[in-house]
């Protein structure tokens, strides 16, 4: 955008130069930028955020992190000094775009450290994610030993999977996390690419009560199959878990479904009785649609 300093003031003038500086990356015309400001105007209220951006900008080590404790003073600095300061100097999108080479550099600077469940956070993985690279997001994950039985790596599984192949194809990741972790399951949802899945979540929330909180959402993948028996395929394929209600209630809905497909009606009484027994809400859900 072209600036008249007549028209414009010089002040603006040299806060857009510093903002130009730091679009190029180029740091120490950044640097230079909040110099001049900082001479003509020590007071101007964008300076201590430019300046923020530029350091951060500065040649950093390249390194890799020696260990957790280095990951997290790392993300913290991006996280409570970056973040803020690029929002405030660049708006919104454009920081949230500018910070991401810089959760990149991160991303590989931690990929020898471990999954560790004391410091569960940090770890590449949910870097790769906040640098919106999905495929690098998965590849870390899949280093993690037992990744699938554990709610967080689950998820970031599942984030990157839903922009990598789409909800349909991720349907089995998330109903095995609303298993484990149903509040992870609602992260999930609230940050979906398919606004499919939390409008699924949305009516779930309107229709069904079981215990009345964010654990309900684990009723949510045998909710679905009374509401679009099509997703049998896609949810039967979730993995074996821990075989509590929610999980015995979608197979027992797997089931029905197939036995109603093939016209045995003689089993499917029994099964019925069970998921009544089993959930009386579900079971209730179930029957409307019958």
């Amino acid at each position: 955008m072209q600036l008249d300093i007549f028209e414009h003031g010089r002040d603006v003038m040299l806060r857009h130069d510093a903002i130009v500086a730091l679009l190029r990356r180029d740091a120490a015309a950044a640097g230079a930028a909040c110099d001049r400001l900082a001479e003509a105007f020590p007071q101007d209220a964008s300076l201590a955020d430019l300046r923020a951006l530029a350091g951060i900008l500065a040649p950093a080590a390249v390194d890799p992190l020696k260990d957790h404790e280095a990951l997290r003073r790392a993300c913290r600095r991006l996280d409570e000094v970056g973040a803020p300061a690029a929002r405030r100097a660049l708006g919104d999108a454009d920081g949230g775009r500018w910070l991401l080479p810089f959760w990149q550099d991160l991303a590989r600077r931690c990929a020898q450290l471990p999954f560790k469940a004391a410091c569960e956070v940090q770890h590449a993985a949910p870097l790769w994610l906040r640098a919106r690279e999905w495929e690098a997001a998965a590849q870390a994950v899949a280093t993690i030993p037992s990744w699938r039985r554990i709610p967080l790596p689950l998820r970031w599984m599942a984030e990157a999977q839903l922009h990598l192949r789409g909800l349909q194809s991720t349907w089995p990741l998330l109903v095995e996390l609303g298993w484990l972790s149903p509040s992870l399951l609602a992260g999930v949802a609230a940050t979906s690419p398919d606004p499919t899945l939390p409008r699924w979540v949305e009516r779930f929330e309107r229709q069904f009560e079981f215990a009345g909180d964010e654990t309900d959402l684990a009723w949510l993948p045998a909710w679905l199959l009374t509401e679009q028996p099509s997703l049998v395929a896609h949810l039967a394929a979730a993995q074996p878990s821990r075989d509590e209600p929610p999980e015995q209630a979608m197979r027992l809905l797997v089931e029905l479904l197939g036995l109603e497909r093939q016209g045995r009606h003689h089993d499917i009484v029994p099964r019925r009785k069970a998921l009544r027994d089993l959930c009386p809400e579900l079971y209730a859900a179930y029957i409307r649609t019958r």
